[in-house]
């Protein structure tokens, strides 16, 4: 069983007076990288030859400039959102937008007889 603890930024807070509705994202730092990038990145890995590498990306680094720049992120982030009494999260501190939350999830098992 794999301990998955893992660190949530507050992106929106709903209170309705009895209850509150947290909206969570997983807080994974990512570094944007360009559509651009990755294709130099496959070409710099897929050519062997370092004389040819040396030959072909000015060419290719020229044909991309021209391209519009397509910025991605490499990484599909989880998105929650949990809706608790407004005693439990006043419990927690009032947590605000922006701020972390650390949310441990795991799989209980149960002791089964056979």
């Amino acid at each position: 069983m794999e301990d998955t603890q893992i660190r949530y930024v507050i992106t929106q807070i709903v209170d309705n007076g009895i209850a509150i509705t947290l909206s969570l994202v997983e807080d994974v730092e990512l570094e944007t990288i360009s559509q651009q990038q990755l294709m130099l990145d496959a070409v710099e890995g897929a050519l062997a030859d370092k004389e040819v590498k040396q030959q072909i990306k000015p060419i290719l680094e020229a044909i991309l400039r021209s391209q519009p720049q397509t910025v991605i992120k490499s990484y599909q982030q989880t998105v929650m959102q949990i809706t608790l009494p407004k005693k439990r999260y006043q419990l927690m501190g009032n947590p605000r937008v922006g701020e972390k939350l650390l949310v441990d999830m795991r799989r209980e098992t149960t002791a089964q007889t056979i």
